[in-house]
């Protein structure tokens, strides 16, 4: 009966326009609008339903955005609700990171992936469809020889906590040796400057898919005395396997998808 006579309270004291229009359309004012930041459908899907099932590891294997979602992920990506979606692991991690008891042995370790976790590579996207074109490795690579990625303003913060902490960092990234020396310098520049291991891929992880390599690598970590008390990466190639640490965070990521 309260909710009630607060229900009529509210129509009451409503504008006059409002209250002057047929009841249903006073409600109508209640319902979830729709608009153009759904996008559009792609195979009887909103963009934005698209975007939840690609991060949520519900749509998988796909090769590119759907054309009809260039637009839609740009806009998510250059938009405010990209840094906010980032902020919110983010902040989540940070909060895991504080309650931990970190061992005096300088053995935990928490791992981060490089590109959108680290270093983003919007300005490359941004002139390549946002994922909606196909991937281009010879192109691709020479944007990342120039050392110019930017990093993640939400992801440093994470980076500069964990350090506070007393909790060391390494990197593991898809990324091949022969850009270790233009991938360490880039992570120095812009903010990310200590770790104990940078981790890239050599000829012999040829082949493998991203889950096999990044476990063997954490693996590895774990076999030398590491504890892995966070991961973080905006793949989920970077967070399954094994070895994965205590607690994983994922970045969302609607531009690329790696098996």
């Amino acid at each position: 009966m309260l909710a009630l006579l607060s229900f009529l309270l509210v129509l009451s004291t409503a504008p006059p326009s409002l209250c002057d229009r047929p009841p249903f359309r006073v409600i109508h004012l209640l319902r979830p609008q729709t608009g153009s930041s759904d996008g559009p459908n792609v195979h009887g899907l909103s963009c934005l339903s698209w975007r939840l099932a690609v991060e949520t590891d519900n749509i998988r294997d796909w090769d590119t955005v759907p054309m009809e979602c260039e637009a839609y992920v740009g806009n998510y990506m250059l938009g405010h609700q990209y840094r906010k979606d980032s902020a919110a692991v983010a902040d989540e991690a940070i909060a895991y990171a504080k309650g931990l008891e970190v061992g005096r042995d300088g053995k935990d370790v928490w791992v981060f992936d490089i590109d959108e976790t680290s270093l983003s590579n919007l300005p490359y996207y941004a002139k390549h469809g946002f994922g909606a074109e196909a991937y281009n490795s010879t192109s691709f690579n020479a944007w990342v020889l120039e050392g110019k990625q930017p990093a993640l303003p939400e992801t440093l913060r994470l980076y500069k906590e964990v350090l506070r902490l007393g909790i060391k960092v390494v990197f593991i990234t898809g990324r091949t040796k022969d850009q270790t020396r233009v991938t360490g310098a880039n992570l120095k520049n812009v903010g990310f400057h200590t770790w104990i291991k940078l981790i890239l891929k050599g000829s012999s992880d040829s082949g493998k898919t991203a889950v096999v390599y990044k476990s063997e690598r954490r693996t590895k970590l774990v076999e030398s005395g590491y504890r892995i008390v966070g991961n973080i990466g905006d793949q989920w190639s970077d967070l399954l396997g094994t070895n994965t640490g205590n607690r994983t965070f994922k970045l969302p990521d609607p531009m690329y998808y790696i098996s």
